[in-house]
């Protein structure tokens, strides 16, 4: 699996991360797991929107940790040929998607 990582957080700072993910509607119906929209999508993803999307990518918060998987998933699709893994331009968006919420949380990485 491609994804992306910060390692050596505080537990406090999960725990902000994780109150703000909830507060924003952001969970997945699985402890410590997260749905983020993806704003930047493929031609592919675009045609399906109405019928697979929203598409995301899971964030999974840990102790310590915060893992983002690259694989864009389609939340009303498991197999379709708009899930895929984030191009470049997807991931820069993501990325700074991410860093956002975490510069808005006060979180440095």
């Amino acid at each position: 699996m491609r994804e992306y990582v910060i390692s050596d957080l505080k537990p406090a700072e999960t725990q902000a991360l994780e109150e703000a993910l909830t507060a924003r509607n952001l969970a997945a119906g699985i402890e410590h797991l997260y749905w983020l929209p993806v704003s930047e999508l493929t031609a592919v993803q675009k045609e399906h929107a109405a019928s697979c999307g929203p598409h995301v990518v899971a964030l999974e918060v840990e102790e310590t940790a915060l893992r983002m998987e690259l694989l864009i998933r389609a939340k009303n699709r498991l197999r379709c040929d708009c899930i895929a893994y984030a191009d470049a331009g997807q991931t820069r968006a993501l990325l700074a998607s991410l860093h956002e919420l975490l510069a808005e949380l006060g979180i440095q990485c």
